[in-house]
């Protein structure tokens, strides 16, 4: 395999009622990629209910590898762990300042944080309550830092909630850019030479953009996709180049 095709999907927002509806999302899955990235907020309210529904889903119809990061949205019923046990029992890899390697290609996630972008980014000075907002995003990178320093693959794959650059959530109210994600996050990507980045959160965002370093960002929000490209099925598939291994000589 001198290719992978990996797809992304973000903000799938699985609810109690959301059996079935998935599938055949899931099969067009299945003959476009070889593997499959969830960018958080997975269920709606972050009950273990909701990540039955999508667990059953998964093992239903995916029969590609799938990865995935947890959301804001997977946090609001304070039952994370539960939600990652549930999914990983249904052979979902969820990653958390962890990385995996598929294919010949190195995969790192974390939830990610907010923040705010660039000059305007959030620092630690003031009130407790600020410092502690600012150490949430900086542990983040740090783990998103830690967990592509594990990678030995020359080729990385980031993969987040909250986005890493201003322009994927450009369309958004401009007010809310700073819950949308961290100029933090762009850091560590990088530093590393990360081939592409993949994010979801900003229903209103912009679907694509670019580091500073010129990584690219894609924004894989379900409901975005759906709305920009009503023609094709909402999730992206970005190819990456596998090199061939090099044989030792005897």
């Amino acid at each position: 395999m001198d290719r992978v095709r990996v797809a992304a999907i973000g903000d799938t927002h699985c609810t109690k009622t959301s059996a079935g509806e998935l599938r055949p999302l899931f099969d067009a899955v299945n003959h476009a990629a070889d593997v499959l990235l969830l960018c958080g907020d997975l269920t709606d309210y972050g009950l273990p209910e909701e990540a039955e529904i999508l667990a059953a889903e998964v093992r239903a119809a995916l029969r590609v590898p799938v990865l995935a990061v947890l959301g804001n949205h997977d946090h609001e019923s304070g039952a994370p762990a539960e939600l990652k046990d549930i999914l990983r029992r249904a052979g979902v890899c969820v990653l958390d300042g962890d990385a995996q390697e598929l294919h010949g290609v190195g995969f790192a996630g974390v939830k990610g944080f907010a923040g705010g972008f660039g000059d305007r980014m959030l620092g630690p000075w003031g009130e407790q309550a600020i410092k502690i907002f600012v150490r949430e995003a900086v542990e983040e990178a740090l783990k998103l830092e830690a967990a592509l320093g594990h990678l030995g693959t020359s080729q990385r794959v980031v993969m987040l909630h909250y986005a890493p650059i201003e322009q994927t959530v450009t369309g958004e109210c401009p007010v809310v850019f700073p819950f949308l994600g961290s100029s933090r996050l762009e850091e560590p990507i990088n530093r590393y030479g990360v081939a592409v980045v993949f994010h979801g959160h900003a229903h209103h965002g912009a679907p694509e953009g670019r580091t500073s370093a010129n990584v690219p960002v894609y924004n894989v929000c379900l409901p975005l996709l759906r709305e920009r490209y009503p023609e094709r099925p909402p999730f992206r598939v970005i190819e990456i180049p596998v090199p061939a291994p090099v044989e030792a000589r005897p």
